[in-house]
């Protein structure tokens, strides 16, 4: 039940870029220029060069030659058709536009500033090249991402971004029509630059140069790119931090929520974290952020209401004993609350369930809603006892009835805590995780409550899930929206062995060790200020290591 009307984006057009590095005794540089003030995409900006792949690209390249090793890196012996065009594209666009060719003669030699000289830049590249004995080395050019434009763009492009070394004979010189001003920056220099605002360069680019400043030299940044595949493919997500326009990659937090909210590419979703209005995701589902934001809980435990007016409302998680919480959930549900589900019983998000109990009534029995879940496990701590007047089943589905029907479905999912539920919003593919799945960081697993094997076990369930309900989309109890909800699973899972893994590595490198020895091993990518917490799941790793024995 989308919030927006559909909307088809914007048809990309084929193009490429090519990010050109040298060496300096500074370290490596990047080749940038500006572009037209004229410009009908990003005018003035600062980028690398390219432009649109024409048929031209890609019927020159049946007699060029194969990959062949380059700056020491061992790279495969072909190259795909399709990466082939696009470096002939950039190839074509850095001589139209800098005067630079990438090309050797007969004897393997690289062209140099007279060579060039002797190419009329307005003329047939192609032709002229081949008519002076020029072998276009497309196979020294490289994949190193690939954008494509952000959906709320009229004008939009689906653009490799390819890396080469520059030639060290040659003197780039712009073509003065389209861009200008050519400069070899360091990217770190340039990313400075930029937040002085001195240089003005797009989000792209500005993500681009982060990558780059990871690099000491062009051997590095070639030697990341021995392979045929980009190191990553994105079309970026716009919304709205501040009343300001954001965007976000698909690995960034928001993202996710914004696929949700917005599929085709609206900016018109706030992102910044409040608790005095409700935030629609769906035409039937809320979240309203408890304001009890902290190290554990983070911006506040989100509370999610699903349903419609001619259905009534479901409350998932009521959060802590707040007044100022309880009030907004009932005017978000006018007062028609038909049941209150809990995920589990800790203290950020069970006891208010009683409260909003007594707020509200459940008109189609005039009755106060009934407050759900699980009941506590027997190792609970005393703030996180519950005892449900509904006992929820695994598997067991409730439904809201009305023009549309919303059908949530239990999962036991024991593992943060004993009486851990998640739900499966059945009709929009989509789980409310509770704490069981977080975005921004990994849930706690907390003995003796709290049980890494069945954590596991439970992650599996999920997986399960995820392919039997198609599910898209996760709704944590903190934090936004995530995305390929599969995808978010497979990799939590890996990440908990992983860390696993190095917690049988501390106990056998220090088999007298105590927890704080053993954390400081495991552990040591994670900041010291939260080590205490973290020595809780290093104990739940232990156990489930000797269990496993």
């Amino acid at each position: 039940m989308q919030l927006h009307p559909a909307r088809t984006p914007a048809a990309t057009r084929a193009a490429a870029t090519v990010i050109l590095l040298r060496d300096s005794p500074q370290g490596m540089e990047v080749l940038m220029t500006r572009r037209s003030s004229t410009a009908s995409f990003a005018p003035s900006a600062y980028v690398f060069p390219g432009g649109g792949i024409d048929r031209a690209d890609a019927d020159a390249h049946a007699n060029l030659p194969s990959r062949t090793g380059n700056d020491s890196v061992r790279f495969r012996e072909t190259q795909p058709d399709d990466l082939r065009t696009a470096a002939l594209a950039a190839i074509r666009e850095s001589f139209e536009e800098l005067g630079v060719l990438l090309a050797t003669n007969a004897q393997g030699d690289w062209a140099t500033d007279a060579d060039i000289a002797q190419i009329d830049r307005t003329g047939d590249f192609y032709e002229q090249c081949a008519a002076l004995g020029w072998t276009l080395r497309a196979d020294t050019v490289f994949s190193f991402t690939r954008w494509i434009t952000d959906r709320d763009m009229g004008k939009r492009f689906d653009v490799p971004f390819l890396i080469t070394r520059m030639p060290g004979n040659q003197t780039p010189v712009a073509d003065e029509s389209e861009q200008f001003e050519p400069v070899w920056l360091d990217a770190t220099e340039a990313l400075a630059a930029y937040e002085k605002g001195r240089f003005f360069i797009i989000y792209p680019t500005i993500k681009t140069l982060i990558q780059l400043a990871a690099f000491a030299s062009t051997a590095d940044a070639l030697a990341a790119c021995a392979h045929e595949q980009p190191l990553y493919t994105t079309c970026p997500r716009a919304g709205l931090l501040k009343g300001e326009e954001v965007r976000y990659m698909e690995h960034e937090a928001a993202f996710g929520e914004l696929e949700m909210v917005c599929p085709d590419g609206q900016i018109v979703h706030a992102l910044d974290w409040q608790s005095e209005q409700p935030v629609a995701l769906l035409k039937n589902i809320q979240r309203l952020t408890c304001p009890n934001a902290g190290v554990m809980t983070g911006p506040g435990t989100n509370t999610y209401i699903v349903g419609t007016p001619d259905t009534g409302y479901i409350v998932i998680d009521p959060g802590p004993i707040e007044p100022s919480h309880t009030e907004r959930l009932r005017l978000a549900t006018q007062g028609d609350v038909r049941l209150i589900l809990c995920t589990h019983s800790h203290p950020d998000h069970s006891p208010g369930a009683q409260d909003l109990q007594a707020a509200t009534l459940d008109a189609a029995t005039g009755k106060p809603p009934l407050i759900a879940g699980l009941p506590h496990g027997p190792d609970a701590r005393p703030d996180s006892h519950f005892a449900p007047e509904r006992v929820i089943a695994d598997g067991e589905r409730v439904v809201l009835q009305g023009t549309h029907t919303h059908t949530l479905r239990a999962i036991h999912t024991p593992g943060h805590t004993h009486n851990h539920l998640c739900f499966v919003l059945e009709e929009d593919g989509i789980l409310f995780s509770g704490d069981h799945i977080l975005n921004g960081s990994t849930t706690i697993i907390n003995p003796p409550d709290g049980h890494m094997g069945d954590y596991l076990h439970a992650l599996d369930r999920l997986l399960e899930s995820a392919e039997h309900d198609a599910l898209q989309f996760i709704l944590p109890a903190h934090g936004y929206v995530l995305h390929e909800a599969a995808t978010v699973m497979q990799h939590l899972k890996q990440h908990r062995l992983k860390r696993e893994a190095k917690v049988k590595a501390a106990m056998e490198q220090l088999p007298a060790g105590t927890l704080d020895d053993w954390v400081a091993v495991a552990y040591d990518d994670t900041p010291q200020v939260l080590w205490p917490l973290a020595k809780r799941s290093l104990l739940a790793h232990v156990a489930h290591l000797q269990s496993l024995h």
